[in-house]
């Protein structure tokens, strides 16, 4: 499948007319000698779907097509793409870790200073990746489970949920161990809630949330943070109890120790027969956010 990662967002450049410039950045997931990347500016006064549009078929010229799937981390340009490609027919799928398009916007940032119609942001360094962080909520109360634990498998069994009948069974193949080159006997954390007759709800709410990476904070109390979508935060729970604030501190020290990779399976009871949800995560460790 062709992708194209995309971003398109406001610079610390101007024209003229003192309009902020927007600039547009695509490039492919993988990026070598043979991997297409192109930017296009726009002035603010023009920035709009048809702009956008119209940018994405000139740039499809130079690239031999238009891609089969756009890929954006950035939730201000979200709904602009989105229209902007109901024309082209392309879909558009948010996605956090885009490490090839980010890589290309440090470079891009480090030109910008070179450029003659430079404007920096007064009183900020500019960070071209940098998302709005949004106070976590709390979990709907309907959806919580009725038991929860930290939890820890060994790295070879993670594939084995491959076969297992899970309704919802998120395990991408660049996340499993093998590919990572982790030992096949390293403890991968995670996090494990029984939840009765909410299991399927909740496991359909996190679904629809996309979970990204969870987190025990320290804090009065502590909690459990989930990070879903692009840029949501949700307090799964809180806890005071100090075991489960010393198991809350192996969870990250794991985490750290397996390169970010850790686990969420929600299950009707602690039978071991029946699944309802298993989602295989990773945590960007160099941002210190999950």
């Amino acid at each position: 499948m062709k992708i194209w990662q995309v971003d398109f967002y406001r610079r610390p450049l101007q024209d003229a007319e003192s309009h902020p410039i927007w600039e547009l950045v695509v490039c492919e997931p993988t990026r070598n000698a043979q991997a297409f990347a192109a930017q296009a500016y726009c002035p603010q006064p023009e920035v709009g779907a048809d702009w956008l549009t119209q940018a994405l078929q000139v740039l499809a010229k130079a690239a031999g097509g238009l891609p089969e799937q756009i890929q954006l981390f950035r939730p201000q340009c979200l709904s602009l793409l989105e229209t902007a490609c109901l024309p082209l027919n392309i879909p558009v799928e948010p996605v956090r870790n885009l490490p090839a398009l980010k890589q290309l916007l440090q470079e891009r940032a480090a030109q910008y200073p070179t450029l003659p119609n430079y404007s920096p942001t007064l009183g900020q360094p500019y960070h071209p990746t940098a998302l709005d962080q949004p106070p976590p909520l709390p979990l709907p109360e309907n959806l919580w489970g009725e038991r929860w634990q930290f939890a820890a498998l060994p790295a070879s069994e993670l594939s084995a949920f491959q076969n297992r009948p899970i309704p919802v069974l998120e395990l991408p193949p660049e996340r499993l161990p093998l590919g990572l080159k982790l030992p096949a006997d390293l403890p991968i954390p995670g996090v494990i809630i029984e939840a009765g007759r909410r299991a399927m709800p909740l496991t359909r709410w996190l679904q629809q949330a996309k979970p990204h990476a969870l987190s025990a904070m320290s804090g009065e109390p502590d909690g459990l943070i989930l990070a879903a979508g692009l840029v949501d935060r949700w307090v799964l729970t809180t806890f005071s109890d100090p075991e489960v604030s010393l198991a809350g501190q192996s969870f990250q020290r794991r985490q750290q120790a397996a390169l970010g990779l850790h686990f969420l399976l929600v299950q009707p009871d602690n039978s071991g027969m029946t699944y309802s949800g298993f989602w295989l995560l990773s945590a960007d460790l160099s941002s210190g956010l999950a």
